[in-house]
């Protein structure tokens, strides 16, 4: 019977682990994305049914996209597959590609499919993307290294501006658990449609700065990356209203926050739960903000809002004015907030933006402000338009300059 009892035993966990396995029996039988020795990568689809095939993605030329209210982007470029044997469809890179985090997408008669061959894949607002990298240069700092790690927490704050519970997701440098000491810390916040998964996700931020803090080349930080659209708790998914749709839109349709400050003017609940939760260096000197569009638009106007909070501010490809017609108290008379802030001397202010990003011209025109008002800045510009690949640059640039001082 102890026998019987014991075959029995090892027959079901034999078939459990049979059943754990399923998932791996049912792996496409390709390779994709199949990156060379040469860094040349080779994207493979099976559809034998299909007629056409195609992969879209940041490594291809970029198109010209139009987006109501927001204006011409660049989007990723297209490109067919051929069919080949077993219909698999295969698509080779020209040349090379250069070293950088890229995402892509397949379309296959008309319908838009992810690569499933690739498990590795990234959420920006409402769109979900495969990934892969090719390291080398800069992109090696968007990769897990032998270096110490930081930690990285959802957390929930109370905004009693907002009225509401709120989630943030904050970047602890390594040996932040164990070391007793206090840190400055870094405010870092998303664009419209993004939240507070994204500079953690698309951005990369853990993996930077643990290599850049490895390398001795940026300061141990706190990062701290809120959601910046003022009537969500949380990312979709991550709050009471459960499974909703991402959008673009920044606020709901009855409770127009943004353009009523209420984000900017609620910043002061964040850095109080930050200072009261954490060993913070809790002074002007040791608190650095910056965001990229959206969040590059509320890092110029919590800064000026409230200049006595950040002595480090980075506008990355930076909205810059609100409409003309708000009457919102941290909008209006912007010069005189702005010569408030500067003479107090921030430490650094950073403006970042692509050549052909769509916001380019307004932040000539505010440089052009800040220039004839003689207030210093540092300026860096970089080539294509208003995309990730730019913001993660950015962010390499930007957090070694901080905390220096």
């Amino acid at each position: 019977m102890k026998k019987l009892f014991t075959t029995i035993c090892l027959a079901a966990a034999a078939f459990a682990g049979v059943n754990a396995q399923q998932a791996l029996w049912g792996a496409a039988p390709v390779v994709s994305p199949d990156i060379h020795e040469d860094n040349t990568v080779t994207f493979r689809f099976k559809a034998p049914k299909a007629v056409r095939v195609q992969v879209t993605g940041d490594f291809l030329p970029t198109q010209k996209v139009e987006i109501p209210n927001f204006g011409t982007y660049d989007a990723p470029g297209v490109v067919d597959l051929v069919e080949g044997k077993d219909g698999v469809w295969e698509y080779t890179t020209p040349e090379p590609l250069k070293p950088e985090l890229y995402s892509y997408s397949f379309n296959v008669d008309g319908l838009r499919v992810m690569d499933p061959s690739n498990v590795y894949a990234i959420r920006d607002v409402a769109t979900v993307t495969n990934v892969f990298l090719i390291g080398g240069e800069r992109a090696d700092l968007y990769k897990v290294n032998d270096v110490p790690h930081g930690t990285v927490s959802r957390m929930w704050y109370d905004s009693p501006e907002l009225g509401m519970k709120r989630r943030l997701t904050v970047y602890t440098p390594a040996g932040y658990e164990t070391s007793g000491k206090k840190y400055p810390v870094f405010y870092l916040l998303h664009g419209a449609g993004g939240d507070e998964e994204a500079w953690i996700a698309l951005g990369r931020t853990a993996q930077i700065l643990d290599n850049l803090i490895a390398q001795g080349k940026a300061q141990p930080m706190i990062v701290v990356m809120t959601n910046g659209n003022a009537s969500q708790e949380a990312a979709p998914g991550e709050s009471k209203d459960g499974f909703v749709a991402p959008s673009m839109s920044m606020q709901n349709s009855k409770d127009n926050k943004f353009m009523e400050g209420s984000f900017e003017r609620s910043f002061k609940d964040v850095v109080k739960f930050v200072d009261k939760t954490f060993r913070t260096k809790a002074n002007k000197a040791n608190r650095a903000i910056a965001g990229l569009s959206m969040g590059g638009f509320h890092s110029m106007h919590i800064s000026k809002y409230y200049p006595d909070m950040f002595d480090y501010i980075g506008l990355f490809s930076a909205a810059i004015m609100p409409s003309n017609n708000t009457s919102c108290d941290v909008y209006t008379d912007i010069e005189g907030k702005l010569a408030i802030q500067f003479a107090k001397k921030p430490a650094l202010y950073y403006i970042a933006i692509g050549n052909t990003d769509f916001l380019y011209k307004a932040n000539v025109e505010y440089r052009q402000l800040l220039d004839s008002k003689g207030y210093k800045y540092e300026y860096y510009e970089t080539g294509e338009g208003h995309i990730w690949k730019n913001w993660r640059i950015y962010l390499t640039e930007f957090a070694p300059k901080l905390f220096k001082k």
